[in-house]
């Protein structure tokens, strides 16, 4: 019976994970198809693109879905490794690539690719692997804590770095959830917690970027042609979509009124062609898929498959959910797009091996 039930759970996040899928193709040309003609003199540009990237995330997915877990945790810390390896490498000016101000990307033989994508994910499986080897023991803070912290710390250190304050909040959430669910001792957890806070008001302080995007999340409309544009032209788009929008293809912001349409802001254009029908079918697509995930996870056989998917369910829910409350102006601007749908190929084929490794864990029973 729990073998039924776990297939039906991960047939239903595969359907989720497809329709999420089509939802940005569809999305993606009709939010870039404007700024791709002008620019590239394709309008369906960034779609055949993002094509390629679902091409190579399925190859991806087989893969993940194939491997054995036992192997994935002997070999979590060297798969971990690596990806740090790569991610360092974009603080090599000659060939890292700089976009917004940010060094995500590194240009290898004329393909650029973000590194920080596949560290999200070796990070979570290195967690699932150390915290699945030290359940056996009696949790303590020198054992099993502190290392920990001492790699949530570099691979924070790491990201900021670039700077990629965003991913460097949702990754640190998402190992917090993970030390939770292998019962660490709470008063670690909030021992962590409260530091946390002043520590975050001073990276925000040391950049004066975050500050600015703090003062203007708090009332964009004090620089409406400046740094509260982008903001004001997504909530123009959400408002703009009423109850069952403009029609898909009609939206009137992505006429460069609303920058980064087809990445971060993509949930904004969604709003405006579908309205609130649109938009709340896209809320319970994430809702239902991290419901399922967890699902998947607590069912799992082993400590290792349930601490894996907690991570990579709580990450996919995490970035869907900031990116949906930037764009509606609920927390400052961050640079994380929806996982599934928002244009990139390095996030699409990230997204692709969470999903592979969790129809993996409901696999291995």
């Amino acid at each position: 019976m729990q073998i039924v039930k776990q297939n039906n759970d991960i047939k239903i996040v595969t359907i989720i994970s497809t329709i999420l899928i089509i939802i940005g193709l569809l999305f993606i040309y009709s939010s870039s198809s404007v700024y791709a003609l002008e620019h590239h003199g394709n309008s369906a540009y960034f779609l055949y693109k993002q094509l390629i990237g679902l091409a190579l995330g399925l190859c991806a997915l087989l893969v993940t879905r194939a491997v054995p877990l036992s192997w994935l945790e002997r070999y979590a810390p060297g798969l971990f490794l690596a990806s740090g390896i790569l991610t360092s490498l974009t603080l090599v000016p000659r060939i890292s690539s700089s976009i917004h101000g940010s060094s995500r990307w590194l240009s290898l033989a004329g393909v650029s690719f973000q590194p920080s994508e596949l560290l999200k994910i070796g990070f979570i499986l290195y967690m699932a692997s150390f915290l699945t080897r030290k359940a056996t023991h009696k949790p303590t803070f020198i054992k099993s804590y502190l290392p920990c912290l001492i790699v949530m710390g570099g691979v924070a250190l790491l990201l900021l770095k670039q700077p990629d304050f965003g991913l460097t909040v949702t990754l640190i959430a998402t190992a917090f959830i993970m030390l939770f669910v292998a019962a660490l001792p709470t008063r670690y957890l909030v021992a962590t917690c409260l530091p946390l806070i002043p520590a975050l008001i001073v990276l925000i302080i040391m950049r004066p970027y975050r500050i600015k995007r703090i003062l203007i999340f708090l009332n964009p409309w004090n620089d409406p042609k400046g740094a509260g544009f982008q903001i004001i032209q997504s909530l123009i788009a959400i408002g703009s979509g009423g109850f069952f929008g403009l029609g898909i293809g009609q939206s009137r912001q992505k006429f460069f009124y609303l920058p980064m349409q087809h990445t971060d802001f993509i949930f904004s254009i969604i709003a405006e062609e579908t309205g609130l029908l649109g938009s709340t079918l896209l809320l319970v697509l994430f809702g239902l898929f991290v419901f399922y995930g967890f699902r998947i996870a607590a069912q799992s056989q082993h400590a290792f498959g349930t601490l894996l998917c907690t991570g990579l369910v709580s990450l996919i829910g995490l970035q869907s959910a900031i990116n949906i409350a930037v764009a509606t102006g609920l927390v400052p601007t961050k640079g994380i797009g929806m996982p599934f749908v928002s244009y990139g190929n390095s996030a699409l084929i990230s997204s692709m091996i969470m999903l592979g490794l969790i129809m993996n864990i409901a696999r291995d029973r």
